[in-house]
């Protein structure tokens, strides 16, 4: 009788028993599975939304940021690697040119764009040239969602100074100095009337002809670029002008590059 009553102690500990492994091996198999999921890292693309008075554009990029290390001036700013960058179609006071004396609201302009950029990370937008006759970086800067040179010149910071071929927002930079000297922002209402105001350098560009002569495209790309067409080019049929977009019809290969237009890189 004894022995049958350990029997069944042991017959009724097995289940238990079993119970207990497949608990464990069941804990053991996830924390196996946690330990070889692959990590997601997150991707390298950012969302950039840039503000100006005209619109609000979201832009999706994957493009290198740069960390601003010095600000030099109202418009010039050096990047990690010691190259140095100059805003294009802007011109602020001179405040560090050993030839000219600090002009009005210079160092206003300076403070305002180390304000802006520096020890900060900045996207930079190339337009046609890549530098200066001084080795500088041309290039348009966005910071927290501002587009810098748009900013500098609408707040009075800065005058508005196109020169081609780098003119992709020079009517924008123009209209946004009409803005700011109507509203007698910044320089506009510091500075004497007689302070002279940069040159800007005028871009002609020529209506559409019954001449021609005048047969060349200047079209403007989905991303603001401007190229012109000539005749046996790959796309030159299949290119439409828009001047209410602002685009034009040139006479000459001459007459286009000054107005900052650049050749199609499918033609012959």
């Amino acid at each position: 009788m004894k022995a049958k009553i350990k029997i069944q102690k042991g017959f009724v500990q097995i289940p238990l028993l079993m119970a207990f492994i497949v608990s464990i091996a069941i804990v053991a198999s996830v924390i196996g599975y946690r330990a070889s999921k692959p990590s997601i890292k997150p991707s390298a693309t950012t969302i950039t939304t840039v503000t100006t008075e005209f619109s609000t554009t979201t832009i999706e990029t994957t493009e290198d940021t740069f960390l601003v290390t010095r600000v030099i001036d109202g418009d010039t700013i050096e990047i990690e690697g010691g190259k140095k960058v100059r805003y294009i179609g802007i011109d602020t006071p001179e405040t560090v040119d050993p030839r000219k004396p600090v002009q009005c609201f210079g160092v206003e302009a300076f403070n305002k764009n180390k304000e802006l950029v520096e020890r900060k990370r900045i996207r930079l937008e190339k337009d046609i040239s890549e530098t200066d006759k001084y080795g500088r970086l041309l290039r348009y800067v966005y910071v927290d969602g501002i587009f810098v040179n748009d900013y500098l010149v609408r707040q009075g910071y800065a005058y508005a100074y196109t020169y081609p071929p780098d003119v992709k927002y020079s009517e924008q930079f123009i209209q946004a100095q009409k803005e700011a000297r109507e509203n007698n922002r910044g320089l506009w209402k510091a500075c004497p009337v007689s302070t002279t105001i940069p040159t800007i350098t005028p871009i002609s560009l020529p209506a559409h002809s019954s001449n021609t002569n005048c047969t060349i495209k200047g079209n403007i790309s989905s991303s603001g670029e401007k190229i012109y067409h000539l005749e046996g080019c790959a796309s030159y049929n299949v290119t439409k002008i828009d001047e209410a977009r602002g685009e034009h019809w040139f006479c000459t290969e001459e007459e286009a590059i000054t107005a900052g237009w650049r050749k199609a890189k499918n033609c012959p």
